[in-house]
């Protein structure tokens, strides 16, 4: 192996390596004050896009919630290697000032770039619409512990998942102490403000876990066309609608009754990485898949009769007994057999190539709920579907987190977290 030249051929300024470059760096200030100065310098000025193609950042909650489903996801789960409660508060400035930039399509750095550093933004977004990007955070329940002062403002909502029917939790894949979503119309878009969080977080936090998705399973919008997932039926039928506000305030913002006041108009979210047992599935019969789900395939309307928004008539017989079978997935996750209990879902699909000791494709459905309070609306919703729903044999749930969405930030001086960390 040869070494890198220190000096050019000929004329010019010495050429600085990759290797050198960082060597310099790190010896001259810290990771965490390299990555500072560094996302400093990245956000502000500009202008930002506007149009149909932009969501707003700012408001009393997350966009990315309620927000209207986009085609493409990037989630990412981060562990934080800081114990400094000051490295976390920059962590957050930092990333909702670079967010702040994104959302809107602009890149991050300004000004003439410097040849001898690496580039601000790493550049794959450029000349792209913002395709309505969200970016959402949450903080896991990991994140309240003894390092950052925190124990005492942990929400009595954001209490650990207990063991559920059904699932083969791998914990590489696995909780977490923070958490972001990116939600785009072009997966590139997604990808790049992951990517760039990631990077800019560097030093302080290390990434966990992630999952790319495609094609949403759900929608949250009156009168859109609901999505199918990789089963082949339309999935999201009943869903919250973001207009719902009625239903938003009952089921999805955490109200004044909180113990945590931070958390007044934040959410809380159930990330869930559902593998699919599709070749089986692609071997049962078109009445077995029907009865499984409670709906026809082709138009979406419940077994019941009807169209596809007509609501499910859980009473009606037929003369081989209900005409939703007792353990289709539609009445066992309905909010007439959960006492009323609802959730907003904003699922996508997945496939990560092929499972090797199975030789079959590694697909799925990424479940994506936002709640009031997981412990009275998804644990007992996954407790009744792991134990009774015909939709286990063919699913198994193999990742999962549970992370607390603080509300929306307000102004230019405001971030996530801001009302978190304000007084301890």
């Amino acid at each position: 192996m040869t070494s890198d030249p220190a000096e050019p051929a000929s004329g010019g300024p010495a050429r600085v390596t990759r290797r050198r470059f960082l060597g310099t760096t790190v010896a001259a200030a810290g990771v965490g004050a390299a990555v500072a100065v560094g996302v400093t310098s990245a956000v502000g000025g500009g202008s930002p896009a506007t149009g149909e193609d932009t969501v707003p950042f700012s408001g009393e909650h997350q966009a990315g919630i309620a927000t209207p489903v986009q085609d493409r996801l990037a989630f990412a789960a981060f562990d934080l290697t800081t114990t400094s409660r000051g490295d976390l508060e920059r962590l957050l400035r930092n990333w909702t000032s670079a967010a702040r930039r994104m959302v809107v399509g602009r890149e991050l750095g300004r000004g003439e770039p410097d040849p001898l550093a690496p580039p601000v933004d790493t550049g794959e977004a450029l000349g792209l619409r913002p395709s309505r990007l969200t970016l959402t955070i949450g903080f896991g329940p990991t994140m309240f512990d003894d390092r950052f002062g925190l124990s005492a403002r942990r929400p009595v909502a954001l209490a650990d998942l207990p063991p559920l029917p059904g699932e083969r939790l791998d914990p590489e894949r696995s909780g977490g102490d923070l958490c972001i979503q990116a939600c785009a119309d072009d997966p590139q878009v997604a990808f790049h403000a992951m990517r760039n969080l990631a990077r800019l977080g560097r030093g302080t936090v290390v990434l966990r876990w992630s999952q790319l998705g495609f094609g949403r399973t759900s929608t949250t919008t009156s009168g859109t066309a609901t999505p199918r997932n990789l089963m082949g039926f339309k999935d999201g039928t009943r869903n919250i609608r973001g207009d719902d506000r009625t239903a938003l305030d009952r089921f999805v913002w955490v109200g004044d009754d909180t113990d945590q006041p931070w958390m007044r108009g934040g959410s809380y979210v159930v990330a869930r990485r559902i593998r699919m047992f599709i070749e089986v599935w692609d071997r049962a019969s078109l009445q077995d898949q029907q009865d499984t789900i409670g709906r026809f395939k082709v138009s979406g309307a419940p077994l019941s009769g009807g169209r596809e928004h007509d609501t499910p008539r859980f009473g009606d017989r037929t003369s081989n007994g209900p005409a939703i079978p007792d353990d289709a997935h539609i009445r066992l996750a309905s909010a007439e057999e959960n006492h009323g209990v609802r959730i907003l879902r904003r699922g996508y699909s997945f496939t990560d190539g092929i499972d090797t000791s199975r030789g079959e494709l590694d697909a799925g459905l990424f479940f994506i709920a936002y709640q009031r309070d997981p412990r009275t609306q998804f644990v007992p919703l996954q407790r009744r579907l792991g134990a009774h729903d015909a939709l286990s044999e063919y699913i198994s749930h193999t990742g999962s987190g549970l992370f607390a969405c603080p509300p929306g930030v307000g102004g230019p001086d405001d971030f996530w977290g801001r009302s978190l960390l304000g007084a301890v």
